[in-house]
């Protein structure tokens, strides 16, 4: 990767002599800046002025970089990004002390700049103080009433399995692409916010799947990155206001739905998300003090549009390209599927139990892949942990990947093995550094829903389905490398083929 400074003369083209100038106004501002810190900060890299500690991170892939940088400077370190100070968290004794025991000092959400022009502080994944539990605790209990974890949203799940089976089968074996699979999950969140299953060719569908499909894509070039460090380069960039042009464009969906079911709604029969959060809406008018203003609403549905599809989905894809790469693995899951699944019926949640080995490699497929290695959390007020002062506001960033990836807990960290979550006799084996879902307050809502749905729609598929590489392709070709964007998904060119059993 080309360094900082060849990528933000090619971004914002800054000439080398501009920039020797900025270096040079901003050294002693920063360096006095340092010097007169009254705060016991974390030790880590010394930063150069201006850009921080940005030369030692790969900007694509900081989870790696700052992984490397924690073998040298211990389990918490400071990291400059920029001109601004974050608190590194790695391994899963140091992450399980600030996010679960000292819960109350480290639920709120750093202050990112692309998400605050998407959100302005409102919605429930990047709000934080009271307007975020209100919402969250509104948002679960929702949730839950319409099934989640549930036999109602099972049953959704099951028939939707068959709906993508059919999808699968109509490429008669040709080659396609795995996102693909992204179907079935978006439909599941789709159906508890809108109330219906979208046919997969319905326009509006398509261009919901596109718009997510894009925004993931762009949250993850580092000129998001640069622009969350440096917002006053706003006028030089680009990247974010296309995002934000096609968050516009989601929201129109959404506004024309929320107004439709405005004024129609039965307060006894409420059987969609966007109904429950509008007649919650409608209950609180007449308080002025009420979070479930408009933007609100929008902005909580909003955040589970685009994390309730891209998560579940982005998972499956890496279960069917691992099963690619692994044909014995994917052998031995098929056998395990049909000696429980005899008489060849769909399967439900409870057969996990009967299946520890599907259940394994579902769980490590969902290790290997860390799909979003680190989302930063921020300190709710002046905090002393570890013997160090961190001041209200200093964004902290638990470092999922050095948990999930972690030689002490894992025999083969960076190799995709089902044993890890095997004992010697075969059974199923829990593992307390398993956390792609985070941990604490912060904890992903739509964990037991995730859950299910992985585990149907990837025993579904295995069981219908064997998925092996387009022709010319050998399995030890297949590209394992992340695409980083918003989450770590496969590469974007990977195609895959189905033969049905």
């Amino acid at each position: 990767m080309a360094n900082f400074f060849t990528f933000i003369t090619d971004s914002v083209s800054v000439s080398l002599t501009l920039s020797t100038l900025l270096i040079l106004i901003f050294s002693v501002y920063f360096i006095s800046k340092i010097k007169k810190s009254p705060y016991n900060l974390p030790p880590g890299p010394t930063p150069l002025p201006l850009i921080g500690n940005l030369h030692l991170l790969d900007l694509r892939r900081q989870d790696l970089s700052l992984l490397k940088l924690s073998e040298k400077y211990g389990p918490i370190f400071t990291i400059h990004l920029g001109m601004n100070k974050a608190i590194v968290l790695t391994g899963l004794e140091t992450i399980r002390e600030a996010l679960v025991d000292g819960a109350d000092m480290f639920s709120d959400r750093a202050a990112l700049p692309i998400f605050h022009a998407i959100q302005r502080g409102n919605g429930v994944f990047f709000a934080s103080g009271e307007m975020w539990r209100t919402t969250r605790r509104f948002t679960m209990s929702s949730m839950r009433n319409l099934g989640m974890g549930k036999k109602l949203i099972e049953d959704k799940i099951i028939e939707e399995l068959q709906f993508l089976r059919y999808k699968i089968e109509s490429y008669t074996g040709q080659q396609f692409k795995l996102r693909e699979f992204a179907c079935g999950p978006t439909n599941i969140t789709f159906a508890m916010i809108f109330g219906n299953r979208f046919d997969y060719n319905d326009p509006i569908y398509m261009q919901l799947l596109d718009l997510i499909d894009d925004i993931v894509i762009l949250l993850g070039s580092p000129y998001i990155q640069l622009f969350n460090m440096y917002p006053r380069l706003a006028m030089f960039l680009k990247t974010h206001k296309i995002i934000l042009e096609k968050i516009d464009k989601i929201c129109d969906v959404l506004k024309t739905d929320i107004q439709a079911k405005r004024g129609k709604i039965d307060v006894n029969y409420l059987h969609t998300f966007i109904e429950i959060m509008v007649a919650k809406q409608e209950e609180e008018r007449s308080n002025k003090d009420s979070l479930f203003h408009e933007d609100n609403v929008l902005a909580t549905v909003l955040d589970l549009v685009m994390a309730g599809t891209e998560t579940t989905s982005t998972t499956l894809q890496w279960g069917i390209l691992l099963m690619m790469k692994y044909p014995q693995v994917q052998k031995k899951v098929q056998s395990e599927i049909h000696s429980v699944l005899e008489s060849g019926r769909l399967p439900i949640f409870e057969d996990r139990n009967a299946m520890p080995y599907t259940h394994a490699v579902i769980h490590e497929v969902q290790r290997f892949a860390n799909l979003i290695p680190h989302i930063p959390h921020a300190t709710s007020t002046d905090t002393y942990f570890k013997g160090y002062h961190i001041p209200k506001g200093t964004t902290v960033i638990p470092l999922l990947t050095s948990v999930l990836y972690d030689k002490r807990h894992w025999e083969t960290p960076y190799q995709f093995n089902p044993d890890h979550f095997l004992d010697a006799e075969g059974k199923f084996v829990k593992k307390e550094a398993f956390v792609p879902f985070s941990t604490g307050r912060r904890l992903c809502l739509g964990e037991s829903l995730a859950k299910m749905e992985l585990f149907i729609f990837f025993t579904g598929l295995l069981q219908k389905f064997t998925f092996t590489p387009p022709r010319g392709i050998k399995e030890c070709q297949l590209d394992l490398d992340a695409d980083p964007c918003f989450t770590l998904r496969p590469q974007p060119h990977l195609e895959c083929c189905a033969e049905v059993k």
